[in-house]
């Protein structure tokens, strides 16, 4: 019988039993509205602040400053749309990257036909931007840059307090989309001049379908939702009791066990990625050094993605590829090719992200299993034919 592993946790994460046990009483008996005005509603209320607490504290903001989502899309939209009209006077011209999630991306795509200018910043073959590119990009009519803290593909975390300073010197409102940073790697919005982060639950072990927003005291934020006036009067709407609880119950969780969690995980990422480039005709995709702890990310020439994420799930291995499905055809990922590898190239991606709940025995079976598929792979593939003629 097979091992089950999984190893896609960049993807999603299982619920922490704090989260659960947090979240229950509010799945069950305590499922007063926080809107209404007797003790058993005031209940609710109270559960909310106290996960706000709890969200401000991990990234070193104050309460009055988090705003719960329905995720990190969501927050990423608020933030972006925001931030734009806050920054209108001075311009229409945003500053970003070529390697940011789609729900930065579209957003930004979707400002374009109302005359904003988007400049997408390249980046090197680990996936860091330059600095002093990112300066001559600034210009007068320069209102948001908006640069993740940390990719979800192939791990590389991105210079944010370095980020967070130049736009302070410019005076240019600064939003990172942390939702695969945040639980994992310090962050500290004021040491790192963050104006607005972006966060999901699911990322840290908590539930899906929240987030929050980030935004800096001070900043004018537009109201997402018009209706009974909850989240400060900008996101209208009877809260997700359960889950804000729960998000906050994981992040105070996640945050209190950060350093061990980091060491952990860290260890076993490295013996990954050890074992994997021991493959011939395999490369590591992502900074090799300044990454985030849980993702091993690679190139596997001669081999689709999708197979490979097809064979590991028939051992019980859950990854995933970079490849995404869209409109009935592969695409190669966005975030590979910025990087310089070829479509080939960027179509044989295998992405393994763990957490602390992973152990040795899933990093062995993987190392196991993971190399007699490969090699089943090119038996069949003309491509890998083609390399092995071309090597000869």
């Amino acid at each position: 019988m097979n091992q089950m592993v999984y190893a896609d946790n960049a993807a999603t994460t299982a619920l922490s039993r704090a989260a659960f046990e947090a979240m229950l009483p509010y799945l069950t008996t305590e499922y007063g509205n926080p809107s209404s005005g007797y003790s058993f509603g005031r209940n609710a209320k109270r559960a909310i602040q106290d996960a706000r607490e709890k969200v401000a504290s991990a990234i070193g903001a104050l309460p009055e400053e988090i705003y719960f989502t329905s995720g990190g899309t969501e927050a990423d939209n608020w933030a972006i749309k925001s931030a734009v009209k806050n920054g209108q006077n001075n311009g229409k011209h945003i500053i970003s990257t070529a390697i940011e999630h789609h729900a930065v991306l579209h957003t930004l795509d979707s400002l374009k036909v109302h005359g904003y200018e988007i400049t997408r910043l390249g980046v090197d073959m680990y996936g860091q931007i330059s600095l002093e590119k990112l300066r001559s990009f600034i210009k007068n009519g320069t209102s948001l840059i908006s640069i993740m803290a940390a990719n979800n593909e192939i791990g590389t975390i991105l210079p944010t307090a370095e980020i967070g300073a130049l736009a302070k010197e410019y005076g240019i409102i600064f939003h990172t989309d942390a939702v695969q940073a945040v639980g994992h790697i310090p962050i500290n919005v004021g040491a790192m001049n963050i104006d607005m982060l972006s966060l999901a639950g699911h990322k840290f072990r908590g539930p899906k379908g929240i987030g929050a927003l980030y935004v800096k005291k001070g900043l004018n934020l537009p109201a997402m939702i018009h209706g009974g006036g909850q989240e400060h009067n900008l996101r209208s709407g009877t809260e997700n009791v359960a889950g804000i609880v729960g998000l906050g119950a994981a992040l105070e969780e996640a945050a209190s066990n950060m350093k061990e969690n980091i060491k952990k995980v860290s260890t076993l990422r490295d013996r990954l990625i050890n074992g994997v480039i021991k493959i011939p005709h395999i490369r590591l995709t992502g900074d090799p050094a300044n990454r985030l702890p849980g993702i091993a990310s690679f190139a596997v020439e001669g081999v689709e993605g999708e197979s490979m994420v097809m064979m590991l799930d028939q051992n019980g291995i859950c990854a995933s590829s970079g490849s995404a499905c869209s409109s009935g055809s592969q695409e190669a990922s966005h975030v590979l090719l910025a990087t310089g590898l070829s479509s080939q190239l960027a179509h044989s991606s295998l992405r393994f992200s763990l957490n602390e709940d992973n152990s040795e025995k899933d990093v062995d079976y993987i190392l196991e299993k993971l190399p007699a598929i490969i090699s089943r792979l090119r038996d069949f593939s003309p491509v890998w034919n083609t390399i092995k003629a071309e090597a000869k």
